[in-house]
């Protein structure tokens, strides 16, 4: 049953968070979605800042808590280990989605570029963003890091390989590019709200608290091998602090 099961599954888990991805980058862009982040229904501002913080925390414990090692030992006894990182995608995916319907709007402006050049600059640094969060999946294992690798594994009957760590590319250079694509996809905007700002502040305070537990996790499975990888690599600032050991083996937590 886990043979046929899972693949579906994994499947119609991953076409869930297409469209959540997407709608990510017009959500914080303001283009294209029907409800962008500087969209819909005012709010009294003590009500906006309490739904929007809330609607942050959720997907930041839902996000966190799920990836620990810790977790997955206890949820893998109820959920079937194959599908267990489906599931934590599709749940993500749902999370999401509610933060982009519930969210109200702060459009009070912070900054605003009138320069059309600053304006052209901005939006491509936000657009290398949402490249560099892609890119970097498939420098890893995008359809590892989805949940299809492994489904896939479950319906062929073989047992998914021991994790490894590598630094392949922009693994090299920082390492942690997603997080890395991810702000600056977040703070690039030439029009910046108060609302868009409360979610980039937010989402980085996470970011920094997710480094740190994923790092711990990191350290955890390859010891001094990761150790050495943090020594030699910057964690978020793309400058060269030494050459990564091209030995090591990175792990998708």
């Amino acid at each position: 049953m886990m043979k046929l099961a899972a693949p579906l599954y994994g499947a119609l888990c991953y076409l869930a968070f297409l469209p959540t991805f997407l709608y990510a980058i017009g959500f914080t862009s303001g283009r294209v979605v029907p409800k962008a982040i500087d969209d819909g229904a005012p709010a009294p501002l003590a009500v906006a800042l309490a739904i929007d913080v809330a609607l942050l925390g959720l997907f930041a414990v839902q996000h966190s808590v799920m990836a620990r090692p810790g977790f997955k030992r206890w949820w893998t006894r109820v959920v079937p280990k194959p599908v267990e990182r489906s599931t934590y995608v599709l749940l993500a995916s749902a999370v999401l989605a509610l933060l982009f319907w519930q969210w109200r709007p702060l459009p009070m402006p912070v900054w605003q570029a009138d320069d059309p050049a600053l304006r052209v600059a901005l939006d491509a640094v936000a657009a290398l963003g949402w490249l560099t969060v892609l890119g970097s999946t498939f420098l890893l294992s995008h359809f590892e890091l989805f949940g299809l690798r492994q489904v896939h594994a479950a319906a062929r009957g073989r047992s998914e390989p021991a994790p490894h760590l590598r630094t392949p590319g922009l693994y090299k250079l920082v390492r942690h590019p997603i997080y890395l694509g991810f702000l600056m996809a977040f703070w690039s905007t030439p029009d910046m709200s108060v609302g868009h700002l409360l979610f980039a502040a937010g989402s980085t305070g996470y970011i920094l608290i997710g480094i740190a537990l994923e790092e711990r996790d990191l350290i955890t499975t390859f010891g001094e091998a990761y150790r050495r990888y943090r020594r030699e690599v910057r964690m978020l600032l793309p400058v060269p602090k030494a050459r990564a050991d091209n030995a090591s083996a990175r792990k998708i937590a």
